[in-house]
């Protein structure tokens, strides 16, 4: 398969080992039924992904959805220390079991199964996608109605295994307001066109600092350019995040399942009605 492959046999003019397959999608755990996957997709690191990405789980437990979250992020996982998971996944010969949150938020992370959650993953791009399709595969999900799958940053190794092994029902884009970071959103959102996934929406992260004394907005990384990208690509569901102390206390002290951001609500609450 190349890898530059968008799923679509019919027009390709590549004689991979692949041609003629209709789809690449792997099969899901037996035992598993997973309804919507939408995966959180950032151009680069930093912005706050994996904020967004338990927010968005957050909220759709808050809404009465049963919910879980792949943190697919190999190399840098931090989806269990938001929600104080720290205990191992166990496992029988029916596959992984996922960790679950105070909530009931189901998790999957490849600090779960390390012996030492400090310990650095080294390993290459293919072994990082494999370990990521068994999170699909091989973990006992059971009754899900939104995954979403925190990915790392970039148009790498995982992200096009993702979309080319998992039902992605779309996508949601994190940006920092930085004129270079619209260069990168570009990136993602042509990833995401080539590979004929929907874009669900764009968080922009960091976007402003509102002073406790004044209440006046300040905006330290720049004016928005949120509006003028969402437009240009006809997206509708966008939202700015500012610069918010508690929260990222909430996300290092596990505690995120008690955040209220009401900035992001509205945002949350439209995605999850699509």
């Amino acid at each position: 398969m190349s890898e530059n492959c968008n799923r679509n046999c019919e027009n390709c003019a590549s004689k991979c080992d692949s041609a003629g397959k209709t789809s690449f999608l792997e099969d899901q755990n037996s035992m598993s039924d997973i309804k919507n996957v939408i995966a959180v997709v950032s151009g680069k690191g930093g912005v706050g992904k994996s904020l967004i990405t338990s927010l968005l789980a957050v909220y759709s437990r808050r809404e009465g959805f049963n919910t879980a979250i792949i943190d697919a992020d190999i190399t840098g996982p931090s989806i269990p220390q938001s929600f104080g998971i720290h205990k191992k996944a166990e496992g029988s010969d029916l596959g992984l079991f996922p960790a679950e949150t105070a909530t009931g938020i189901k998790l999957m992370s490849l600090n779960l199964l390390l012996e030492n959650e400090n310990d650095p993953v080294i390993w290459r791009g293919p072994v990082i996608a494999g370990a990521v399709k068994q999170f699909w595969t091989d973990v006992v999900w059971n009754d899900v109605d939104y995954m979403f799958v925190d990915m790392p940053p970039g148009t790498g190794d995982v992200p096009l295994t993702v979309f080319q092994s998992l039902p992605v029902k779309g996508i949601v884009i994190v940006t920092s307001p930085q004129e270079l970071v619209g260069m990168i959103v570009g990136k993602a959102l042509k990833m995401a066109q080539m590979m004929n996934i929907p874009v669900l929406g764009i968080v922009e992260n960091f976007s402003y600092f509102t002073c406790p004394d004044c209440g006046k907005k300040h905006f330290i990384y720049g004016e928005s350019k949120l509006e003028e990208i969402a437009q240009k690509n006809g997206i509708e569901n966008i939202a700015r995040l500012p610069i918010n102390t508690k929260l990222s206390a909430a996300c290092d002290k596990g505690m995120i399942e008690l955040a209220d951001v009401p900035e992001f609500e509205e945002f949350a609450k439209k995605l999850l009605s699509k």
